[in-house]
């Protein structure tokens, strides 16, 4: 009888195991389709980022010292959620220029701003990049672009944002943008420096979240 006693509560405790692993399999797909639901309903989409204007006050190659490049550049970015119940926490937003992968001006800080539902908001930072050590490559890359009238740059964001969907509010994601600045002359045969240069056309910025 004893044996047969213990046999049982064998036979309970992985019953019982059964039914708690039946119930935490439940809720996973409970949750799953919820999420999905969700998904559905809301389609979050990214933010959309566009720059506007990239006015150049300076732009100084000097080839002492191994090349230094002295950069200033004021633009107007442009940003506007298209979510129609998604609102976006943008809580660090930093800004940068490049020229060919190699970032060429200080990194400059947007201050945190809440994004609502189908809401603008536009940034003019200037961004400096006082005597920034520049491979010689790159100094002869850029001469040469600027001898041909034309110079392409890149305005990046670096930063990290949350999404509000009601009173609720997601942890931290990562927010990358690269917007790419066309700058020409008039009449080609620039030479390294800001005379001359000029912002073609708004440009739409390729977004990563």
């Amino acid at each position: 009888m004893g044996k047969d006693c213990g046999n049982h509560g064998h036979d309970d405790m992985r019953h019982t195991c059964r039914r708690l692993v039946a119930v935490l399999v439940g809720l996973a797909v409970l949750v799953g389709i919820i999420a999905l639901i969700i998904y559905l309903v809301l389609r979050p989409t990214h933010p959309r980022f566009y720059l506007q204007d990239a006015s150049l006050r300076q732009l100084d190659l000097s080839n002492s010292s191994g090349g230094l490049l002295s950069t200033s550049i004021q633009v107007t970015l442009a940003s506007r959620n298209p979510n129609d119940r998604v609102g976006v926490y943008y809580d660090r937003l930093d800004v940068y220029a490049s020229y060919k992968y190699q970032q060429i001006t200080v990194a400059a800080s947007l201050p945190p701003v809440y994004q609502g539902h189908g809401d603008v908001d536009v940034w003019s930072p200037v961004l400096s990049g006082p005597n920034v050590p520049f491979a010689p490559y790159l100094a002869d890359a850029i001469s040469q672009d600027c001898q041909a009238g034309y110079l392409i740059l890149q305005v990046k964001i670096d930063g990290r944002v949350r999404w509000k969907v009601g009173s609720w509010i997601s942890g931290h994601y990562h927010l990358f943008v690269t917007c790419p600045a066309f700058l020409v002359t008039n009449g080609g045969n620039g030479v390294p420096g800001a005379n001359g240069f000029r912002f073609q056309t708004t440009t739409y910025c390729h977004v990563e979240v």
